[in-house]
């Protein structure tokens, strides 16, 4: 397969940068539901061509991208590395443990040195809150955010929309968003940035979102981003489409939140018996990592049929090209992607 030239995902959206008229990519919050169809219209192209034996392409060839990770990071940092090699670009990976940040160095100073390098994309995640915004703003090129304290993970929540939308197409569900599907998000909601990304995502799209997790674990007036908020998990699996499971997320923990990882489990572990309390052939989710035996049975995690967990690691490398892809097109002077005078033209 070879990619279009200067992609445009469908006549559907408006034209050129019109279509995704930001400079970055910062939140969900920040997005109206053409422009999340917009990047998963333009993801589709990049499900294929990975898929392909070859999978190079020169379309960011001599753009220079920045991975800056603050936080330690597995998937998140590997899929935006192979995105952005598979399209040509030079990845550079910046590790905080080797940087000048644990000499004392500010986030504003690591901002203007990572500017003064000229780099065409950086790519940031960061232990604080705020802390991507912060660095967008005092840099010249665009910047994604993959992940930023207990703010928001858009990219994540673009590619489990993403993931879940290949799962429904394959069982017949051709409507592009998902009005009508009840999403229920189990665990350790209060720290999960993840879970907030997919709450906002989920229901731009349409769906009904249920959140679940001990009172220890839940956000404080959570229900007023419009989600509907469970303690009790059975309660909340009742009539579900897809059930997506988040892990513990210890190192944010300060204090004691859960009696015991086995409480935990016996309350808010998803088991087969759990999984049997939702719609007949409800779809399982999980961003990873895992814990399993805490809040998922493998023998769920690995159900065939139902579980889309390894399909949402392959759509995060197809999303985070797509979302490269785009928030680089000024930069490569693509056709109706300029900018005069503030406007897209």
């Amino acid at each position: 397969m070879t990619l279009p030239p200067n992609h445009s995902a469908s006549h559907r959206f408006p034209a050129g940068g019109r279509a995704f008229p930001h400079r970055d990519l910062i939140a969900i919050g920040a997005l109206e539901r053409h422009e999340i169809l917009y990047l998963l219209a333009e993801a589709e192209q990049y499900v294929e061509f990975n898929r392909q034996a070859a999978k190079h392409s020169d379309r960011l060839a001599g753009l220079t991208i920045i991975n800056a990770f603050f936080e330690n990071s597995t998937r998140t940092l590997l899929s935006f590395e192979i995105a952005g090699k598979r399209l040509g670009a030079d990845v550079i990976n910046m590790h905080a443990a080797q940087s000048s940040v644990k000499k004392g160095e500010t986030l504003i100073d690591t901002a203007m040195t990572l500017n003064a390098m000229r780099a065409d994309a950086i790519v940031i995640r960061h232990g604080s809150s705020g802390a991507v915004g912060l660095i967008a703003s005092k840099v010249d090129c665009p910047v994604l955010n993959a992940g930023d304290g207990q703010h928001e993970h858009p990219t994540q929540a673009l590619l489990d929309a993403l993931a879940l939308r290949h799962k429904l197409r394959e069982l017949g569900h051709q409507a592009e968003d998902f009005t009508g599907l009840t999403v229920t998000i189990c665990g350790d909601v209060l720290h999960s940035r993840v879970a907030r990304s997919n709450m906002l995502c989920l229901q731009a799209m349409g769906a009904t979102v249920r959140v679940c997790a001990p009172p220890s674990l839940m956000p404080a007036e959570v229900e007023r981003v419009g989600v509907e908020v469970f303690h009790d998990f059975d309660a909340a699996l009742h009539g579900a489409d897809v059930v997506m499971m988040l892990r513990l997320q210890n190192e944010r923990m300060d204090g004691q939140f859960i009696p015991s990882p086995r409480e935990y489990r016996h309350l808010y572990g998803l088991s087969p018996e759990r999984l049997a309390l939702a719609r007949p052939e409800a779809i399982v989710m999980h961003p990873g990592p895992m814990n399993r035996g805490v809040e998922i049975d493998s023998t769920v995690a690995d159900l065939p049929g139902r579980s889309i967990i390894t399909s949402q690691v392959e759509m995060g490398v197809a999303m985070r090209m797509a979302c490269l892809d785009v928030l680089t097109r000024k930069a490569r002077g693509v056709p109706g992607w300029g900018v005069a005078k503030g406007e897209w033209v």
